[in-house]
């Protein structure tokens, strides 16, 4: 057994997969939000935005998205996008966190918009997973009120050649995602093994 003491961490981002997600702005351009909290069950990814985020807004008045997937290799593109927002004027909470507003995220990341198949906004090229997404609902909790719940369910998938296996899977042994680990960029080590639904 393992030794344990209590802490109060000022953050729990205990490693998730990050998303870059594309969302319309009001002029019809795409602007890309970096996050670290999303998960997926069955054909619906459920994602957490900070609230009064540009990422929410355009969501709440545009209810469609790409939840794009960078792998590990993209940290730097993905940190660079980092301490930008898409809120013009930037809110005084955001200035406070060194935050500046930048009308051309993909610019700035070196990214390249790719047109989508089915929703407005568009996707991150260099990304090797893409899902394209409508939201079904976006929840506001009543016991916080620092961000909203989006569910969101997915409705088309590109997938780099390089990583898929088959027609129905990804190859898991090539998809390397960028993982977010209280607040440092990781890729995967080697596999340990699988469960046993895993039909690759």
């Amino acid at each position: 057994m393992t030794s344990h003491t209590i802490i109060q961490p000022k953050i729990l981002y205990y490693g998730t997969p990050v998303v870059l997600l594309t969302t319309e702005n009001e002029d019809g351009t795409t602007n890309i939000s970096p996050i670290s909290s999303s998960w997926a069950l069955g054909n619906y990814v459920i994602l957490g935005l900070g609230f009064g985020s540009h990422g929410l807004e355009n969501l709440r008045q545009r209810p469609e998205c790409v939840i794009n997937l960078p792998d590990a290799s993209m940290w730097q593109q993905v940190e660079a996008l980092a301490p930008l927002t898409g809120r013009n004027p930037v809110p005084d909470y955001k200035k406070e966190l060194g935050f500046r507003y930048e009308a051309d995220k993909f610019q700035a990341g070196n990214l390249t918009p790719v047109k989508s198949a089915i929703v407005r906004p568009k996707r991150v090229g260099e990304c090797p997973l893409q899902l394209e997404a409508v939201v079904r609902t976006i929840r506001f909790p009543d016991y916080a009120d620092m961000f909203a719940i989006v569910e969101t369910e997915v409705c088309h998938v590109h997938a780099d050649k390089q990583i898929v296996k088959s027609a129905h899977h990804v190859d898991p042994q090539a998809w390397n995602p960028l993982i977010y680990n209280f607040r440092h960029y990781f890729g995967l080590s080697d596999q340990l093994g699988k469960t046993y639904r895993s039909e690759t």
